[in-house]
């Protein structure tokens, strides 16, 4: 991830480099102002401030740019539109954590942080301990834009609230509460009509999860398993993960005050682990599969007494409630039950949540019908669309051997699904179906929905609105209303 730098001439633009420091308030350019021994970074400018004041212009800048309007906060405070500039620099009182997030004085893991101006290139020298966990002053998702922040500014009252282990559990369930019901969920949907006219339907819309914190469906779930885990008195929280669903219980666990542990397997790519280390969770590289590591972080559960966050048993009835949200918020806005609903597959879970929450809408007599349910999936990589397409009564374990894992198809493959036999019940009750989708299908919907309707949305998002193309190009659909769901942002 990479802040923009000013057009001007490197002498004007950059400060003293390898660390070397400016004192005594000399000028470091046309709209810098370095002193007190606030020191350069690696040849970029330093933070820059005067005794607690702006540059001059209105700039200052951490290793780039970071726009103040107008304004730097004192004690060496650099704050952008009220919180702080990202590429992974937080100050603080004059120190600064890079790659890393800075915790309440303790610099998280790969975090280093340079404290009351001292230190250059990435040395640790911090009034805190090294790994803590506590909270937050900031953190950075990977690869995400420099300027939007995991959480509002504004809830930054309930964060400290919340993850504070001294305040009464009451206290602190009520922040974390707060912090639930203004960031987790309750997200867009838009009509794609340059979708529909792409794809000679009409009344498509757009369920956009990638407005959650950590930019997919997986916070809902994991603010709900780390509220559970706080009502319960756990103060660790583990899960197995291949980069989503452990980047948003690291973010959920960190704002909760919970010690966060996420195993993953060696063989999987994600560059997720960044976000996940930035909020201080731990990782633990596990050898096999996803399933496998899920095993290895139970056992971890069981043998420490650690709050288990995996899908499946106990939590089962929990993310299905939590996915259920989806369904509730869709009525909100059609007040109605859609004709279909298409969702992208890996365990099911979602799928079946959602579900699950537009039965409990008809048994109210909130809608007049139950949408049909669509999967979509990796092709040939998925138990749930197998067991589909096969007319297998339950899903069945796929060849582990076969499944290949790529970038693009690595949220939607599975050998075993946990909640595959729910989803797949979900789908036949709602009269649906299920189908595949290639990764060069997947990037091109995707690339499809950027050009045509702004979204810059995961191309393991768009599996569920292959699955509805592909069946209306075969069997054209009465005109109604479609919702896709898009399970997460490409950051």
């Amino acid at each position: 991830m990479q802040i923009l730098t000013p057009d001007e001439p490197p002498d004007k633009a950059r400060g003293k480099e390898n660390g070397a420091s400016r004192s005594n308030c000399q000028n470091g350019g046309n709209d810098t102002s370095r002193c007190n021994g606030n020191a350069a970074t690696n040849g970029n400018g330093a933070s820059n401030m005067a005794n607690g004041h702006a540059a001059a212009n209105g700039h200052s800048r951490a290793n780039g740019l970071a726009w103040t309007n107008g304004h730097a906060a004192s004690n060496g405070e650099v704050m952008v539109n009220g919180f702080f500039p990202a590429n992974g620099l937080a100050r603080t009182n004059g120190s600064t954590a890079m790659n890393g997030a800075k915790v309440n004085g303790c610099v998280g893991t790969n975090g280093m942080a340079r404290a009351n101006g001292n230190g250059a290139n990435g040395s640790s020298e911090s009034n805190g301990t090294q790994g803590g966990i506590g909270t937050l002053d900031m953190f950075i998702l990977d690869e995400a834009t420099p300027f939007i922040p995991a959480i509002a500014p504004e809830m930054d009252f309930e964060r400290k609230r919340a993850s504070d282990r001294s305040l009464p559990l009451k206290e602190r369930l009520e922040a974390y509460e707060v912090i639930i019901d203004s960031e987790v969920g309750d997200t867009s949907m838009t009509r794609a009509r340059n979708i529909e006219r792409e794809i000679g339907l009409r009344q498509v819309y757009l369920k956009f999860e990638g407005g959650n914190p950590t930019g997919t469906q997986k916070d809902r779930i994991a603010f709900a398993q780390c509220r559970d885990a706080l009502r319960r008195g756990y103060d660790e929280i583990t899960v197995a993960s291949c980069g989503n669903y452990g980047s948003a219980l690291a973010l959920a666990a960190a704002l909760a005050g919970l010690r966060c542990i996420v195993f993953i397997p060696k063989s999987y790519h994600t560059k997720r682990d960044v976000e996940m280390n930035a909020t201080g969770a731990e990782i633990r590289f596990t050898p096999g599969t996803y399933e496998d590591a899920v095993v290895e972080s139970s056992l971890e559960a069981d043998k420490n007494n650690y709050y288990d966050a995996n899908p499946g048993g106990i939590n089962t009835q929990l993310q299905l409630s939590a996915y259920g949200s989806i369904a509730y918020e869709i009525y909100d806005d059609l007040r109605d039950a859609p004709a279909a609903v298409a969702v992208p597959v890996s365990n099911g879970t979602t799928l079946a949540g959602i579900h699950r929450g537009f039965l409990s809408l008809f048994r109210r007599g909130k809608t007049s019908r139950i949408p049909t349910i669509i999967a979509g999936s990796s092709y040939r990589k998925n138990p749930i669309v197998q067991a589909y397409i096969s007319n297998s009564l339950t899903c069945e374990d796929l060849n582990k051997e076969t499944i290949k894992e790529t970038a693009v198809n690595e949220p939607l493959i599975s050998w075993h699904s946990i909640d595959g036999d729910l989803a797949l019940m979900a789908i036949r009750e709602s009269r649906g179906w299920a189908g595949y989708a290639s990764d060069k299908k997947l990037m091109s919907y995707s690339r499809l929905i950027r050009e045509r309707e702004g979204l810059n949305v995961l191309p393991a998002s768009t599996a569920g609105l292959i699955a509805l193309v592909d069946k209306h190009n075969k069997e054209p659909f009465p005109g109604d209303r479609y919702v896709v769901i898009m399970t997460g942002r490409k950051v």
